[in-house]
């Protein structure tokens, strides 16, 4: 009876991943728009992370017009990220590792592409080095305020 009921939570539990990670993006923007602040920085930046994917992919496709579409959305939903980040001061950290491995993984794309493709994706991953530049000010700025005020 208990190893049933043990089955019964493992099945219920991976159903319920699976479903979260057949989310669409159209689905996860809705859900970015009204959800609580506080969920908002981890919704963009899944957002960003799966635009990334389309971006990768549509670039091995050859559809470079809505590959640079989907490098605008990472940066748009990166920069939204570390805005709510900032607003609710949660998640700073978790975004901003998230966007270095996205700007890490646009310079990998890069480096495939024809020099005329590769300049969105310059400005693109300069953009994201903004974004982690703000963040890590938040988060350290953070400290130093806390150590001014202890003396």
């Amino acid at each position: 009876m208990r190893s049933l009921a043990i089955w019964m939570l493992l099945f219920a539990f991976t159903a319920g991943t699976v479903a979260a990670r057949d989310e669409t993006i159209d689905e996860l923007k809705s859900r970015a728009q009204n959800a609580p602040p506080q969920d908002r920085p981890h919704l963009r930046i899944r957002i960003a992370e799966l635009q990334l994917r389309n971006a990768d992919k549509l670039y091995k496709e050859g559809d470079v017009e809505h590959a640079r579409a989907a490098v605008d959305e990472i940066v748009t939903y990166s920069e939204q990220a570390r805005d709510s980040a900032v607003e609710t001061k949660k998640h700073l950290k978790n975004v901003e590792i998230t966007v270095r491995k996205i700007a890490e993984r646009l310079r990998d794309i890069k480096r495939t592409l024809v020099p005329e493709d590769q300049v969105p994706i310059d400005q693109a991953v300069q953009r994201l080095e903004e974004v982690r530049t703000t963040l890590l000010q938040q988060m350290f700025s953070k400290d130093k305020d806390k150590d001014k005020e202890k003396k």
